[in-house]
C-alpha cells in the first residue's frame, strides 16, 4: 500500500471527552468548528490561509457576533475535517488508500484550491492519487470501496470512474505482464511437480483478478464488469467465472436467508445484476448448475418474469447437463406440492422443441448430419434419465397430483427411454406414497410402462410387487417367459443352421428329411446329439446355481406362481384343442404336455426319434 506524508510539525490535537477536540498551544483558540456534534477548538489564522470557504464562514460569524461555525453536512465527518485542519497548521498528516478519498472530498468542500495558496491540499492529493494510488491494483480497489460512503462527492470528483478505469485496464493486461500482488485462493488441484513448475516459471493464471473484485459492492461491481467487458479483451468464459465467484461470495445457500427481510432487497439486486452481466454470445457456455441456482434465487426473491424466462431459455439448451438435485426447486405455493413441477415441465418442453428443431436442420454434408444425430440422441437419453430420476424424487410427495406426474412422463418421446427401469422405480415410489389410488388410476399409471423394456432384475421385482395391478403382473410374467423362450430358441436356430447348411424354405427341409440318408446326415446327427448334451449340461448347472442363491430375491411369490401356472395351463389347453382337430402324422410333434417342462422333454424325444428314423432309412 502506498502512503503520502504531509507537513512536518508534531501533532498537537488532543481530546477532551468523546465530542471535544482542541489544539494544545500557548495561544488561546478563537473559533469553534462543529462537525456532526464534535466540537473542534481552533485558531482562525491557519484556517483562513488555506480555505476559501472558511474565510467566508468566519466572516459571516464575526458579523453575527459569534465564534461558532456549524458544518453538519461535511463529507467524511470529523476525521476528514481534522486532516484538513492539520494540513492548515502544517502538522504531520499521513494519507493512504483508506482516507485519501475522504480527504479529497473534504478539501473540495473547504475549497482548498490553488487560488488560495500554491501547493494546496487539493493539488497534493491529486498528485498522490494519479502517481501512486491509481497505479496500484490493491489500492485502486480499496479506494473504490471507500467512495460508497462519500456519495455524491466522490462521483462528482470522478474518483469512482478513475478507479474503475484503473481496475479494468489492469485486469485486461496479459498475465505475463502482471507484476503486482493479488489474491488467488481458487487454485486447481494439481500435482506437486506441476506446482513447482509454476513457481519456477512465475506463471500468473488468467483469472488472477476475479477474487479481488468480489469484495466490491453490487453497484460498483456492475460498473467495473461493464468496463472490463467494454474493453473487449476478456473472454466470455472468464466473465462467467467472475460472475460465478461473485455469486458464490454473496448469495447465501440458505432458503431462509435468501428471503429474509433484511437481505431480500440486496439479494434481488445481486441476482439481477449477475443475470444482466451474463454474456449473450452463443459461443459462451455457462454451467447448467449455476443457471439453475440463479433461477432458484429469481423465483424465491420474485425478480420478475423477464429474468425467469431468460434463464429458462438458457437452461433448456443444456438441460442434459443438469442433475436431479439442481432441479429440486422449492414451490412458492404454501400448503401444496414441495417442488415446482410445472417449472421442470416447462424446461423439458422447451428442450424438446429445440431438440426437434435441431434434428430438422439441414446439414452441409452427411458427416455433419450423422454427428448431429448422434449428439442429439445422446442428449435426449441424458434428459430421459434425468427426468426419471426427478420423478423418483417428487413421487414421494403425498401432495403431488397424478396428472402432473403423468404429464411429465409423457413430455418425452419413447426414444428417450431405452429401458424403463427408472420409470418403473418412479411409478413404484408414487404408488407407495399414494395408497388410496383407485384401480383405474393405477391402471392408467402403469400403462405408461413398456414392460418389454424392463431388465430381468426389474421384471423380477415387478412380478413380486403387490402394489401393481394383477394384469400388469401377468404381462410381466408373460414377457419374461417370452424372453426365456427366445433365449432357448437361439440354440435351436443354431442347430437348424447346422442341419440345413444355410437358410432354406420349409419345403426344401421336408425334402431333405425324405431323402436317403448319407454320411453327411450321420455326421450332422452326431453334432446335434453333442449340442443337445451340452445344452442339458448347461441347464443343469444353471438350475443348481439358481437354487444356491437367495430364494427370497429370486423365487416368485405364491401369487405370481399361481398366475403363471394358470396362464400356461390355459395356453396348453388351447394348443391341445387346436391339435386334436388336425390329422396326426409321422412328421408332426407329439401332443404338448400340461407341464411346460414335460412338453419340452417330449418334444426333444420326438425330435430325436425322427432323426433316428431318418438315419436308419
Amino acid at each position: 500500500m502506498k502512503f503520502m506524508k504531509l507537513g512536518s510539525k508534531p501533532d498537537l490535537f488532543q481530546s477532551e471527552g468523546n465530542n471535544v477536540r482542541f489544539v494544545s498551544s500557548e495561544l488561546a483558540t478563537d473559533v469553534i468548528i462543529i462537525v456532526d456534534e464534535v466540537k473542534l477548538y481552533l485558531h482562525k489564522f491557519p484556517l483562513l490561509s488555506k480555505s476559501y470557504r472558511l474565510q467566508r464562514l468566519i466572516l459571516e460569524a464575526n458579523c453575527e457576533g459569534t465564534d461558532k461555525i456549524n458544518m453538519n453536512d461535511f463529507p467524511g465527518g470529523p476525521r476528514a475535517f481534522e486532516i484538513c485542519a492539520k494540513f492548515c497548521y502544517g502538522m504531520t498528516v499521513t494519507l493512504s488508500a483508506y482516507n485519501v478519498v475522504a480527504a479529497r472530498c473534504a478539501a473540495e468542500y473547504l475549497e482548498m484550491t490553488e487560488d488560495v495558496e500554491k501547493g494546496n491540499l487539493i493539488y497534493k492529493i491529486e498528485v498522490f492519487l494519479n502517481s501512486s494510488v491509481l497505479r496500484s491494483w490493491r489500492d485502486s480497489i480499496i479506494v473504490l470501496q471507500t467512495t460508497t460512503s462519500l456519495m455524491p462527492w466522490s462521483e462528482e470528483l470522478k474518483i469512482e470512474g478513475r478507479c474503475i478505469d484503473s481496475i479494468a485496464s489492469k485486469s485486461s493486461v496479459d498475465p505475463s505482464s502482471v507484476h503486482w500482488s493479488y489474491t488467488y485462493n481458487n487454485r486447481p488441484i494439481i500435482s506437486d511437480n506441476k506446482i513447482t513448475e509454476i513457481q519456477q516459471k512465475n506463471l500468473v493464471p488468467k483469472d488472477w483478478w476475479i477474487e479481488d473484485i468480489c469484495e466490491l459492492d453490487v453497484d460498483l461491481y456492475k460498473r467495473t464488469m461493464v468496463a472490463i467487458k467494454s474493453r473487449g479483451r476478456m473472454s466470455s468464459d472468464l466473465i462467467i467465472e467472475a460472475l460465478k465467484a461473485y455469486a458464490m461470495r454473496w448469495l447465501p445457500d440458505s432458503h431462509d436467508t435468501l428471503v429474509a427481510d433484511d437481505y431480500i432487497r440486496r439479494n434481488k439486486s445481486l441476482v439481477e445484476t449477475i443475470i444482466w452481466l451474463l454474456p449473450s454470445d452463443k459461443a459462451s457456455v455457462c454451467s447448467c448448475r449455476f443457471l439453475l441456482k440463479l433461477l432458484k434465487v429469481v423465483i424465491l426473491v420474485d425478480s420478475g418474469c423477464f429474468l425467469k424466462e431468460e434463464l429458462m431459455n438458457r437452461i433448456s439448451t443444456q438441460l442434459d447437463k443438469a442433475s436431479v438435485k439442481d432441479l429440486l426447486i422449492p414451490s412458492r405455493s404454501s400448503g401444496e406440492i414441495a417442488y415446482d413441477v410445472h417449472l421442470v415441465q416447462s424446461l423439458v418442453n422447451r428442450f424438446m422443441i429445440q431438440e426437434r428443431s435441431a434434428r430438422d436442420m439441414d446439414y452441409d454434408d452427411c458427416e455433419n448430419r450423422a454427428a448431429g444425430l448422434i449428439l442429439g440422441h445422446a442428449s435426449l437419453l441424458s434428459v430421459g434419465k434425468l427426468v426419471d430420476g426427478y420423478l423418483a424424487e417428487i413421487g414421494s410427495d403425498p401432495e403431488l397430483p397424478m396428472s402432473s406426474f403423468i404429464d411429465l412422463v409423457q413430455s418425452l418421446p419413447d426414444a428417450a427411454r431405452p429401458t424403463h427401469d427408472g420409470l418403473y422405480a418412479a411409478i413404484d415410489i408414487f404408488l407407495k406414497e399414494h395408497p388410496d389410488l383407485t384401480k383405474a388410476d393405477k391402471k392408467r399409471l402403469c400403462s405408461l410402462l413398456d414392460l418389454k423394456k424392463l431388465t430381468p432384475d426389474a421384471s423380477i421385482h415387478a412380478a413380486q410387487n403387490d402394489r401393481l395391478p394383477l394384469r400388469v403382473v401377468v404381462q410381466v410374467l408373460f414377457f419374461e417367459q417370452m424372453r426365456a423362450a427366445s433365449t432357448a430358441g437361439t440354440l435351436k436356430a443354431a442347430t437348424n443352421n447346422i442341419l440345413n447348411g444355410s437358410t432354406r424354405l420349409t419345403g426344401e427341409v421336408e425334402e431333405e428329411w425324405e431323402a436317403p440318408a448319407s454320411d453327411n446326415c450321420k455326421s450332422l446327427e452326431k453334432q446335434l446329439r453333442f449340442l443337445k448334451v451340452e445344452e442339458d449340461e448347461r441347464l443343469r448347472r444353471e438350475t443348481k446355481n439358481e437354487n444356491e442363491k437367495d430364494n427370497k430375491s429370486r423365487l416368485l411369490p405364491s401369487r405370481s406362481r399361481r398366475i403363471l401356472d394358470k396362464f400356461w395351463a390355459g395356453k396348453v389347453q388351447v394348443v391341445q384343442n387346436n391339435r386334436s382337430s388336425e390329422t396326426s402324422g409321422s412328421s408332426q410333434s407329439p401332443p404338448t404336455s400340461a407341464n411346460p417342462v414335460e412338453a419340452s422333454t417330449t418334444k426333444s424325444s420326438g425330435s430325436s426319434s425322427r432323426h433316428r428314423r431318418h438315419s436308419v432309412s
